[in-house]
């Protein structure tokens, strides 16, 4: 349970670091749009690359991956239901919303809660490959869509496809697929640019926060409220349950499928957001209540659950 404390302080530091430096404006008015904008196009590609290219793909046929997939499907069709029908929300608010409800922080929170809580690291590998590879193009091909206005479906694959997140998966995932691995020489470059991604994401996060009120009235207060409750609550026990029902897991497996799901929502999702200048709000007070929200929730899962 160290690891998972000591993880969430990490993230919590580098997130203050980020909203002294907006209070204090030294990056100037546009300094956020910047570290966005960099993270997204450069910093993020190159750490998704590194990651997949050394994980194993065949993690990502397993029992413990397909009730991590039910779990989050369940949650993004309950707030994408709620959100479109009743709500009326736009398209991009929906996926927005939607993401901030189901897509989970495998990567700064869920390697270290792999690791110090659940016995091994590679645990939360298959879940991160999932977001990357099936969740993270749809998500973002509805926001290019949206963004540039174009309906036209050739267009939004090819945006899909150019988009420098997607490519630099993909590029990952070929290379451990077909078994190749790059020289250190080769791969270090690569490595120092991505380990930057996630401390200026989180400074960038921080950044948002400073002059602007969480959960402040008119800026999707009911939203996010929706969003925090099927990430914190709903998603956690659809695991367990259709684990323990549906697929017979028990003991350390029911116990790590439990664990993914109730991790907070990514940090990726604000990104996003932040990229497409698409449900800002809701995506930055989603993330840092699941956040604070998620140190209980793995605690109780824990308690309950651990063997």
């Amino acid at each position: 349970m160290t690891g998972v404390l000591l993880g969430f302080f990490v993230i919590g530091v580098m997130i203050a670091v980020g909203f002294v430096t907006g209070r204090l404006g030294v990056l100037g008015e546009h300094g956020r749009t910047v570290l966005a904008r960099l993270v997204f196009f450069v910093l993020s590609p190159f750490l998704l690359f590194t990651v997949l290219a050394e994980a194993d793909v065949n993690l990502l046929f397993s029992s413990l991956l397909a009730v991590s997939v039910i779990a989050a499907f369940a949650c993004f069709l309950i707030y994408g239901l709620v959100s479109s029908l009743i709500w009326r929300r736009s398209a991009t608010q929906t996926v927005v919303g939607s993401l901030a409800s189901g897509y989970v922080n495998a990567n700064n929170i869920g390697i270290p809660v792999s690791l110090y809580v659940l016995g091994n690291a590679a645990y939360s590998a298959p879940l991160l490959l999932l977001q990357l590879l099936v969740i993270t193009p749809v998500a973002l091909g509805i926001l290019d869509a949206s963004s540039s206005g174009s309906r036209s479906v050739g267009k939004v694959l090819l945006r899909m496809l150019t988009n420098p997140m997607i490519v630099g998966s993909a590029l990952g995932v070929l290379l451990s697929a077909i078994g190749v691995q790059l020289p250190d020489a080769v791969m270090e470059p690569f490595r120092l640019i991505g380990a930057a991604a996630i401390p200026v994401m989180l400074v960038s996060f921080g950044m948002s926060l400073s002059g602007s009120r969480l959960l402040a009235p008119g800026t999707g207060r009911r939203d996010v409220l929706l969003a925090v409750t099927l990430k914190l609550t709903i998603m956690p026990l659809i695991a367990w349950a259709a684990g323990r029902f549906w697929f017979g897991l028990d003991g350390q497996e029911l116990f790590v499928v439990t664990v993914l799901a109730a991790l907070p929502a990514a940090q990726n999702v604000f990104n996003y957001a932040q990229r497409y200048e698409r449900g800002e709000i809701v995506a930055r007070d989603a993330v840092l209540l699941t956040t604070i929200g998620s140190v209980p929730a793995l605690l109780l899962v824990a308690a309950l659950l651990a063997p």
